[in-house]
């Protein structure tokens, strides 16, 4: 089985920072692709950024400039570092780590258990 804990959520006022976590234990053979969605009431869940295993990233465009995204790789833990926050940024946050369990078994997805972000004064 593979876990995924996420943290780092809470309340910020906007303009503020806030740093997530989301780190994958359990039977790992390789991980390849880190990444994190969020989901705002009534929408869709989107994706927010997304880093490959060779360190490549991919945002989206609301949140360029904005935030980072990183990874250790020795500690199977994706970050997004989140700064200048504002309202719209309010949404369940996600990771979503995309890993094969063992050699020749093909990669699947696994996802954390979400973490609310909520940019408010």
């Amino acid at each position: 089985q593979v876990q995924l804990v996420e943290s780092g959520g809470g309340l910020v006022q906007p303009g503020g920072s806030l740093r997530l976590s989301c780190a994958a234990s359990g039977r790992i053979f390789r991980i390849n692709a880190m990444g994190w969605y969020r989901q705002a009431p009534g929408k869709q869940r989107e994706l927010v950024a997304v880093i490959t295993s060779g360190g490549s990233t991919n945002y989206a465009d609301s949140v360029k400039g904005r935030f980072t995204i990183s990874r250790d790789n020795a500690k199977n833990t994706v970050y997004l570092q989140m700064n200048s926050l504002k309202p719209e940024d309010t949404a369940v946050y996600y990771c979503n780590v995309r890993l094969n369990v063992q050699f020749g078994v093909p990669q699947r997805d696994y996802w954390g258990q979400g973490t609310q972000v909520t940019v408010s004064s």
